[in-house]
């Protein structure tokens, strides 16, 4: 028989035992203040190109607010006045304060922008939701129309578009849409073709569901998500070849406050009115760095998920 002493002591010997392997191998840190403080600070890289697109959109949306005067409003004795209180950015050849009409034209600029990027990413959704999710021979015939498409550059895709339209601001708006929606689709092509020959959508299909189910349920949300990133990354650059068609006359025409327009009148006194140029193309690359850092930052976050 076992005596009292030796139970008494194997009674504490296993008790210890298992009090050590039932805690845990490392004890969770608490969070402190500073390290707190340093989870919800803001990334500059996202906040600033936040902070100027939200200044271009109350410029855009709300013009008055911003600008002294109208975008038309003609001054001959202040021609060609230079940077000062009363015109921050001078004035151009008519006596037009350059501020002003630089505030007008982000409505212009902005719209061609966003328009152009919706109609090239609407179509490019299409033709890459029918590529990815049709058959062999659906798949070869789309991919080898986007493979002609993709074979032109973006910027003579759109100038062949609008020698067939006619110059205008409607005409330049489908032109850089139209230009730009190849690169889309076959970038959501390859989207859809990965999501569609994931396991989650494999077990749907095992499982009995339709294929609008499928499609609706799993294939478009997980899609969704670059395609904000697209759109992001879009915008500047339909803003560029936008402003790159207006400064060949073939977009908005003077005296429209639009961006381009002016950077195409302000060459011709660039010796001696420099701010006409200046300033209008400071912008076109202010807008068109935020959303292009934004996206590109949005982009890499969306990766590290």
């Amino acid at each position: 028989m076992t005596s009292t002493r030796e139970l008494d002591e194997d009674i504490p010997t296993s008790a210890t035992r298992m009090s050590t392997a039932d805690l845990p191998e490392t004890v969770p840190a608490v969070p402190t203040r500073a390290g707190f403080r340093r989870s919800v600070r803001l990334d500059p890289t996202i906040a600033i190109p936040t902070l100027i697109l939200v200044v271009l959109l109350v410029a855009a949306v709300v013009p008055a607010l911003v600008a002294p005067s109208g975008p038309l409003d003609i001054d001959p004795a202040h021609a060609f006045a230079a940077p000062s209180l009363q015109h921050w950015f001078g004035a151009d050849e008519s006596g037009r304060d350059v501020f002003s009409r630089v505030v007008h034209g982000t409505r212009s600029s902005l719209m061609i922008g966003v328009l152009a990027t919706v109609v090239g990413l609407g179509l490019g959704i299409l033709l890459g939701a029918i590529a990815g999710l049709g058959g062999k021979a659906v798949d070869f015939s789309v991919s080898r129309l986007l493979e002609v498409l993709f074979a032109f550059p973006s910027l003579l895709l759109a100038l062949l578009v609008i020698t067939i339209l006619g110059p205008g601001v409607v005409s330049t708006t489908l032109a850089v849409g139209l230009s730009k929606a190849p690169g889309y689709a076959r970038l959501i092509r390859t989207q859809v073709l990965s999501v569609r020959r994931s396991g989650y959508v494999e077990s749907a299909t095992v499982l009995g569901r339709s294929r609008w189910f499928v499609i609706s349920r799993h294939i478009l949300p997980n899609v969704a998500a670059p395609l904000f990133v697209l759109a992001t990354l879009g915008v500047g650059q339909a803003i560029v070849w936008a402003s790159s068609l207006s400064f060949l006359g073939l977009g908005a025409t003077p005296p429209d406050p639009e961006w381009g327009s002016m950077l195409s009148v302000g060459r011709r006194y660039l010796a001696n009115a420099w701010w006409l140029t200046v300033f209008p193309g400071l912008f076109i690359v202010l807008s068109a760095a935020a959303t292009t850092v934004l996206g590109h930052r949005l982009q890499r976050r969306l990766k590290d998920r």
